[in-house]
Formats: structure tokens, sequence, C-alpha cells
């Protein structure tokens, strides 16, 4: 019987290698051979043992994967492309069941079952249940769409977080042509956030404190930069931003950053009725001082999005293919690690000794 390899985190930093059958795919269903795994925070938040939910699981939820078999009747992505073993597809990390109270509202992106198949001990069949393997199973309630041609492994495994989750929120604040759009942290968020706004239309500002991220932030379409070394409190950035901005403040504000302070300075930064995205902290019980006062007596709108609707990946894969090489989003990419080196790859990702680091299983 073939077998596969995963990364089971057993216990809050401690990582084995385990091995297991590889499971043949029920109906609807595909098995999935893994090309390449990115390192996203939430796998550090998990391996840290920070999750409110996850203590031991496969790990892994962001790839670009190879289908090896399908399951019966599966004949086509989730957009209608054909599909046959040898492709290659980007499976959303979470599943949309279609019957809950939330799928039955439209809102796929907060099905009762999302995590029915993720982050689960290997022991449960069909054991594939992370990216963090040399195979991963598809559920047939679970989207995954075809990846163009001619995008690159590089690109293509990038696609089914951060920029998809951006893709939705900017849509829900509405992020729209010459508006200005702030965002608070220039890492895989809030880059994102950047290159989409910008290929609105939109006027960015990006926020951060390190000058390497600043550069990013800049190639990945800021028009200008704030310097938390040099803007040293909420009200100089919030100065800076209204002198930017014509002495009103932005229309949009981005949390991309997993800091609660930067969440409480958000509507520092914007106008009178002002909206803002919060993406970034996603660890509950990391509190901050708010003042809800100056929220309301501003008429701040605050939208705040965990997932997204998983058509989105689909829209994020067509980005990609259509700008990227407008963006650096290969560069983000600077480590690959076996997948013996997970532990490296996540203490080095951990860090900040590398960007963004990738698991390739072969």
């Amino acid at each position: 019987m073939a077998t596969g390899r995963l990364a089971y985190l057993r216990d809050p930093r401690e990582v084995e290698i385990r091995e297991y059958p590889v499971p043949n795919p029920d109906h609807g269903a595909l098995l999935t051979e893994v090309l390449r795994a990115n390192v996203c925070g939430s796998e550090l938040h998990i391996w840290r043992g920070e999750h409110p939910l996850v203590r031991e699981a496969v790990l892994g939820h962001e790839a670009v994967c190879r289908i090896a078999e399908t399951g019966e009747g599966v004949e086509t992505d989730r957009a209608g492309t054909p599909v046959e073993a040898g492709d290659r597809i980007v499976p959303a990390y979470f599943l949309t069941c279609g019957h809950c109270r939330y799928c039955g509202g439209g809102e796929f992106r907060l099905c009762e079952d999302a995590y029915r198949g993720w982050s689960k001990s290997p022991a449960e069949w069909p054991h594939f249940h992370g990216t963090f393997g040399t195979h991963y199973y598809v559920y047939d309630d679970q989207f995954f769409f075809r990846v163009p041609d001619g995008l690159d492994d590089r690109l293509a495994a990038g696609a089914n977080c951060a920029l998809s989750q951006v893709l939705c929120g900017l849509d829900r604040v509405d992020a729209s042509l010459g508006e200005w759009v702030v965002v608070q942290g220039a890492g895989g968020l809030g880059l994102s956030a950047l290159a989409v706004a910008n290929e609105r239309g939109a006027n960015t500002i990006a926020i951060d404190g390190v000058d390497h991220r600043l550069d990013r932030a800049t190639a990945f379409g800021a028009d200008h930069t704030i310097d938390i070394r040099e803007y040293d409190s909420p009200e100089a950035r919030a100065e800076r931003v209204r002198d930017l901005t014509g002495g009103l403040g932005a229309d949009v504000g981005v949390g991309g950053t997993g800091v609660p302070d930067a969440f409480a300075e958000g509507p520092r930064l914007l106008r009178d009725g002002g909206r803002y995205l919060e993406m970034g902290n996603i660890i509950p019980e990391k509190t901050t001082a708010f003042d809800p006062g100056a929220m309301t007596r501003k008429s701040i709108t605050v939208e705040s999005l965990m997932r997204y609707d998983p058509w989105y990946l689909q829209d994020a894969l067509a980005f990609l293919d259509e700008h990227g090489e407008t963006y650096p989003f290969a560069d983000l990419l600077d480590a690959e690690f076996a997948l013996d080196e997970v532990t490296a790859a996540l203490e080095r990702s951990g860090e900040r000794a590398v960007t963004r680091a990738s698991i390739v299983p072969e």
C-alpha cells in the first residue's frame, strides 16, 4: 500500500514527521500531491500553542497541489473548469457545507463546518488534513480551483490565504478609485492590500517600522510610507496621515498586523465616516485600551473578517495571473525547506529571519 508523510504537531513547538497510508478519495473528493506549502502566520500561532482551538494537528493550509486521483463525479473545479489527474489546483483551506444557517444565508466564509477537515489528528482518516505533507485530501464540500497554466507555483501557493482575504475584505469596505487607503503593517496581508488597492486606483499609505518591510511596501504600490520609528506615537502618525490626505484622514484603514494597539489606533487615521477593515488580530484575549467614543464621534464603520467567501480564491489566482509580475509576490518566498525541516522553517519564520518560508516535500 502506498504511503505518504506529514508534519504532525504533537504539542506546542513539538513537530513529528509521520507516515500514513495514502487514502482513496471518496465521491466528489480529491487526493492531491503537495507541490509547495507556505508557512503562514496562522501556522506560527498554532505551533506556539496560541490558537484558541487547535493544540495537536497536521500542520499547513496554504499550498499549490497536483491532482493525484479524483473521486467519482469530479470532472471540474468549482468554476466549471475541467480537471483531471496531473492538473495543478489551489484548494480553500476550509469547508463550506452548503446547508448550515450561514451557508444558507450566503455567508459561506462563516460555515459552521468550516474546520471539519482542518487541523485534525492524523490518526483520523483521511490522515492528510494539512498541507505540510506529501499529500493533501480535498473534501467534496471544499472549494478548489485549477491553476492557470502560465502561473508559477511560487505565486499560486500564496493565493489561498492573505490575497483571497484581502480581495474579500476590500470589497466589503468598498475601497475604490481615488480614495485614500492606509495599511497598518507590511506583512503578507498588508502587502496584498497595497497591491489590490493600487490596482483599484486608490491612493495608498503604508505604516511599518522595519526598513526592508517599508521598501517592500513601496514595491507593492504604496504611494507613501510612514516609519513608526520616525512618527513614534499614534498622534504623530495620525497627523502625518492627515497631512497626506488634505487634512481629513484616510477613507479606508486596513489592520494587517496582529498587534492589538494597531486596532486601537485605526480610527485616528480615518476621516469622519471612514471605514476600517480588521484582519490581522486573530488570537483572542490579546487586548488593548480602546476609545469607543472617539470612533463613534467620527462615525467609523468597522468590518472584521475571518476567512473569505471561497470564490475569492479564483479571483486571487486571476489577480496573480494578471499582476504577478507587476508586484514582487515571488520575492516574498525567500527560503525553501524539505518536509523533514519543518521545525527549522517554523523557527526561522518565527524569528523573522525569513520573509516567507515554503515547504517543498519532493
